[in-house]
C-alpha cells in the first residue's frame, strides 16, 4: 500500500492522538460532573469523529471550490438561528432539531474561514479588496454579535485575523490597521450588552459584587487554587459537586480539572492542547499552498486563542466571556465544529 492510498488522518499520528487523548479526558471529567448528559452525549462525539473521518479523506481543493458555497451556506444558518432559534437566557443561539439542538455560530466557523482564507489569496491582497474582503467577514460576525454571542464573535475575528497574517497583504498596512483597532477598541465598551459590561467591570475587582457578577470568577480561582498537585478526586471536588462552581462542564471545565484531577491533571490538558498546537504550526509549514496556509493559519490561531482565553478567565487573569475549552468542554456543536476544522487542517497538508 502506497502513501496516497492512506487516510490522511494516519500521516499525521500525534495530532490525531492527541485530540483523541483530549476528547477521552472530556468524557472522564463530564462523566463526574454532569453524568446525566451521558450516554446522549456520546451522539455528539460520534458525529464528530465521523466528520473528522470523511472531510479528512476529501481533498482540500474539493473544500477550496465549494468555498463560496459554503459561505453562503453559512449565512443562511445563522440568519435562521435568529427566525427560528431557541430563546435561551435572552439569547438566541441554538436551532431545534428534534431531541437536540444546533448552534450554527460553532459549526459554521471552518467554512467561513476558509472563504476568507481563499479570497484573501485566490489574487493580490491590495487595500481595495481587503475592504472587500472586511465587509464579506462583517457580515457573519454581526450576526453573531447580535444573537448575542460575543466569545465565539471574537473567536471569528481572530480566525479571520490569522487569514490576514498569512496573506501576502502588506505588513505595514496591518500593523496601522491594529493600532486604528487598539485606539478605537475602548469604544466597544460602550455598544456592549449591560451584563457584559458588568463582566469587564468586575473582572477587574471581582470583590465589588462577590454574590452577584464577580461570584463566578471568584469561585473559579476557588476551585483552581483547593485542587493541589493531584486533586480532590473524580466526583470528590467540593466547588465542583456541590454546584459551587457555576457552568463547572462548559465555561469553567479548566477550574473543574484544577480541582478534581490537580495540577498534574491540568498539566497534561495543558500538554495535549500544545501537541494539537505543534502539529498544526507543522502543517502550516507544509501545506499544499497559500491557500492552505492562510486557512490553517486562522484555525490554529482561533484554537490558540481559544484556549488562551478560557484558562485565562478560569484562572482570573480575563475576563468572563463564555468561551469553552477546545475538545474538552461540554458542547456538542463546538465539539463538530472543532473536529471539522482538525479535518480540513489534516486535509490542506501535503
Amino acid at each position: 500500500m502506497n502513501q496516497h492510498s492512506l487516510p490522511r488522518f494516519s500521516k499525521d499520528f500525534l495530532l490525531v492522538l492527541s485530540t483523541t487523548f483530549l476528547i477521552g479526558v472530556s468524557v472522564v471529567v463530564l462523566r463526574s460532573l454532569v453524568a446525566e448528559i451521558f450516554p446522549f452525549y456520546l451522539i455528539y462525539i460520534f458525529v464528530a469523529l465521523l466528520f473528522l473521518y470523511v472531510f479528512s479523506k476529501i481533498d482540500f481543493e474539493i473544500f477550496v471550490s465549494f468555498s463560496p458555497h459554503l459561505y453562503v451556506f453559512s449565512l443562511v444558518l445563522l440568519l435562521l438561528t435568529l427566525i427560528i432559534g431557541n430563546i435561551t437566557r435572552g439569547a438566541v443561539r441554538w436551532i431545534p432539531l428534534g431531541k437536540i439542538s444546533i448552534q450554527p455560530s460553532e459549526v459554521v466557523r471552518p467554512f467561513l474561514i476558509l472563504f476568507f482564507a481563499k479570497y484573501a489569496v485566490s489574487a493580490e491582497l491590495s487595500v481595495k479588496r481587503l475592504v472587500k474582503l472586511v465587509l464579506v467577514f462583517l457580515i457573519p460576525f454581526f450576526l453573531i454579535l447580535i444573537q448575542p454571542s460575543l466569545g465565539v464573535a471574537i473567536l471569528t475575528f481572530i480566525g479571520f485575523f490569522g487569514v490576514v497574517i498569512a496573506s501576502s497583504f502588506p505588513k505595514k498596512y496591518l500593523l496601522l490597521g491594529t493600532a486604528i483597532l487598539l485606539a478605537v477598541l475602548p469604544l466597544v465598551y460602550f455598544v456592549l450588552q449591560p451584563y457584559q459590561r458588568l463582566r469587564i467591570n468586575t473582572f477587574l475587582d471581582p470583590s465589588k459584587d462577590p454574590y452577584g457578577a464577580g461570584y463566578n470568577s471568584i469561585q473559579s480561582m476557588i476551585s483552581v487554587g483547593s485542587g493541589g498537585v493531584f486533586g480532590r478526586g473524580l466526583g470528590k471536588g467540593i466547588q465542583t459537586q456541590l454546584a459551587f462552581l457555576p457552568e463547572r462542564h462548559t465555561d469553567f471545565i479548566f477550574a473543574s480539572i484544577a480541582e478534581e484531577l490537580g495540577l498534574m491533571g491540568a498539566f497534561l490538558v495543558i500538554l495535549g492542547l500544545f501537541a494539537v498546537f505543534w502539529r498544526i504550526i507543522n502543517i502550516i509549514e507544509n501545506s499544499q499552498g497559500p491557500v492552505a496556509r492562510a486557512f490553517v493559519s486562522g484555525v490554529f490561531l482561533v484554537l490558540f486563542a481559544e484556549t488562551f482565553i478560557h484558562i485565562g478567565m478560569n484562572v482570573g487573569l480575563l475576563p468572563i466571556t463564555g468561551v469553552p475549552l477546545p475538545f474538552i468542554s461540554a458542547g456538542g456543536s463546538a465539539l463538530i465544529g472543532t473536529m471539522m476544522s482538525i479535518a480540513l487542517v489534516l486535509s490542506a497538508r501535503k
